[in-house]
């Protein structure tokens, strides 16, 4: 079997990350920043601390004019792109059920959730597959099978969306070189959840472990006792991005500390 140097590994790749700058996504760029990558990272807002290992093209997603900029910038200073990680993903709908959504609610969830993606891949797969050669990876979210109807309708739809559109393109794709997985996490403990628990702490005036057993007990319970670390969710995306997981395509793997509770 061929050996491979754990390292080093993706010293010849370009790499995007979606949503790049902050949470799971700033975790996957650094993790494959240390692997040996080019890592190019985009978001709508620059990172609060730059990192100047990483190339940084600020643009919205959400819209058609944003992916194509990012397409044609990559394309045009790297010339190819070999690994593309569709982190991007956003959920600010109003809570309240289906009678408290809009129109415009539905459409910029699905813009952000779905269409950027296909956008993308669909900018970087020409030369991917003319090099027959090439990694993409959707993240979604346990809630594609898990949806959460009181606050996040339209997020949980755009994501068993992506999940559906993930496994038919890979049947497309894969055959021309090209692999294609979702990583679908649950519950990550990013800043923005950080801050999230300490204004429940507070409101509700109980600790920090409280209001977060209080978040795990709305979800139906997490086995492993808390939520995922970005670094964790940046490990499996790094190994399935990597040489070393040559064979695995058109699958999704789940990272929840076992949260959804059937098979």
């Amino acid at each position: 079997m061929e050996q491979f140097n754990f390292n080093n590994e993706l010293s010849d790749k370009i790499a995007l990350v979606t949503g790049g700058t902050k949470g799971a996504g700033k975790a996957i760029a650094e993790r494959l920043l240390k692997a040996g990558a080019t890592v190019i990272i985009t978001a709508r807002n620059a990172p609060e601390q730059e990192n100047s290992q990483l190339h940084f093209i600020p643009s919205d997603l959400s819209k058609a004019e944003g992916t194509q900029k990012v397409v044609s910038e990559v394309l045009f200073t790297y010339g190819r792109l070999d690994i593309l990680v569709n982190n991007l993903g956003s959920s600010v709908t109003p809570a309240g059920g289906f009678s408290v959504l809009t129109d415009q609610d539905w459409e910029s969830t699905l813009q952000a959730n779905l269409l950027a993606p296909v956008r993308l891949d669909r900018g970087f797969l020409p030369q991917m597959i003319d090099r027959k050669s090439g990694v993409i990876i959707h993240i979604a979210s346990i809630q594609g099978k898990l949806p959460l109807f009181e606050s996040t309708l339209p997020y949980a739809a755009a994501k068993a969306g992506l999940i559906n559109y993930s496994k038919s393109l890979s049947n497309e794709v894969t055959p021309k070189g090209v692999r294609v997985l979702t990583v679908s996490p649950g519950w990550i403990r990013t800043e923005n959840v950080k801050q999230f628990l300490e204004t429940i702490a507070k409101n509700s005036n109980i600790s920090m472990e409280e209001a977060q057993q209080s978040v795990v007990d709305a979800l139906g319970g997490i086995p492993y006792g808390r939520p995922a670390e970005p670094e964790e969710v940046a490990e499996l995306v790094g190994f399935l991005v990597s040489p070393r997981a040559n064979y695995l395509t058109g699958t999704e793997y789940i990272i929840d500390g076992g949260t959804i509770p059937t098979i």
